[in-house]
């Protein structure tokens, strides 16, 4: 799968930013792939690009429009339909992440045919998979879980990849969702996995390497979030991972989506993702705190991360405040 660059970052008409966590993470990590944003009336997101509409796009040299936003159900609006008509028109190819394809909208499936343009649907893998066999692989492998979905888990794997190269160790950070697959090129959406086989197709991401070499493996939901878990304990069982990463938003009070359920405790959140990963490596560890604290002050977060790290013992980062050095330094020494 080859999407062309530069890309027009779709943000449409999300409803705050987390919903266009797509686009921002594609920004965030490779700014050169972007010439600028478009955004819908009433759009509550911004990835601080420069606004276009689609003449304009074209005019910059756009070859791919991306959809960036991750809303729930993953369902591509009527409301877009128009403006994904005129990128086709103006020569622009479309790739989107979500769990509707772009190939089943027949009114963009036939224009794309008629003007010899490509519709991407990175979420949906083009191979098969097998079923998990749960047996150990050479390599070591990382996994950063989450007390909620959309807490950090993907910024965390990028961050640790990131630095892990910057100091010469042997990493390739393993994309398991639509966002990770648009920044890196490759990886596997395992929530369009078959559910009997996402453990295999975890495994097939994270084959047998070099006994020190890293694969950090982006993290999908969370095993207290009802409409997740049954993705993320998959995920967990084909990671095998040697060490874990806890993901949290402190200022959260129910999981994303969900009034009714509330954040689990980080102790809870801990011992059951240890119990669910033990199946396939008894050795798992957790080696860190990863906490997104964008929404406390620098006094809170300092004092927050200083509270939890007392009391569990690990060392509690802010990747984007603070990097993730502390975190790699653990990794080191397993």
């Amino acid at each position: 799968m080859e999407i062309q660059k530069p890309y027009l970052l779709f943000l449409g008409d999300a409803h705050d930013p987390l919903a266009a966590k797509v686009a921002l993470g594609i920004k965030q990590w490779h700014p050169e792939y972007c010439a600028g944003q478009f955004r819908m009336k009433d759009c509550a997101a911004d990835c601080g690009l420069t606004d276009m509409d689609i003449i304009q796009a074209k005019e910059a040299g756009v070859k791919t429009l991306v959809i960036g936003v991750a809303n729930r159900g993953g369902v591509i609006s009527e409301k877009w339909i128009d403006i994904l008509k005129q990128a086709l028109e103006a020569g622009m190819d479309l790739a989107a992440g979500l769990h509707n394809k772009l190939n089943d909208i027949a009114e963009l499936k036939t224009l794309a045919d008629t003007l010899g343009r490509k519709l991407f649907d990175v979420r949906f893998p083009t191979q098969s998979f097998p079923v998990a066999n749960g047996l150990k692989r050479s390599g070591k492998r990382v996994l950063p879980v989450g007390t909620d979905c959309s807490c950090g888990k993907m910024y965390t794997s990028l961050a640790i990849e990131k630095e892990m190269l910057a100091r010469g160790i042997k990493a390739d950070f393993r994309a398991t969702g639509q966002t990770g697959i648009l920044i890196s090129g490759s990886g596997v959406s395992v929530d369009a996995v078959v559910a009997d086989f996402i453990s295999g197709a975890v495994e097939v991401l994270t084959p047998e390497n070099d006994a020190d070499h890293w694969d950090i493996i982006e993290g999908q939901g969370s095993l207290f979030h009802p409409s997740f878990a049954g993705v993320t304990i998959g995920l967990i069982h084909g990671a095998q991972a040697d060490a874990l990463v806890l993901c949290h938003e402190p200022t959260r009070t129910h999981m994303r989506g969900l009034p009714t359920y509330p954040v689990p405790d980080l102790q809870t959140c801990m011992d059951t993702n240890l119990a669910m990963a033990r199946l396939t490596n008894p050795d798992v560890r957790f080696v860190a705190i990863s906490v997104n604290t964008s929404q406390l002050t620098e006094g809170e977060a300092t004092e927050y991360l200083a509270g939890i790290e007392a009391q569990f013992g690990l060392p509690a980062v802010d990747p984007f405040r603070e990097g993730v050095g502390r975190i790699v330094d653990q990794l080191e020494k397993i």
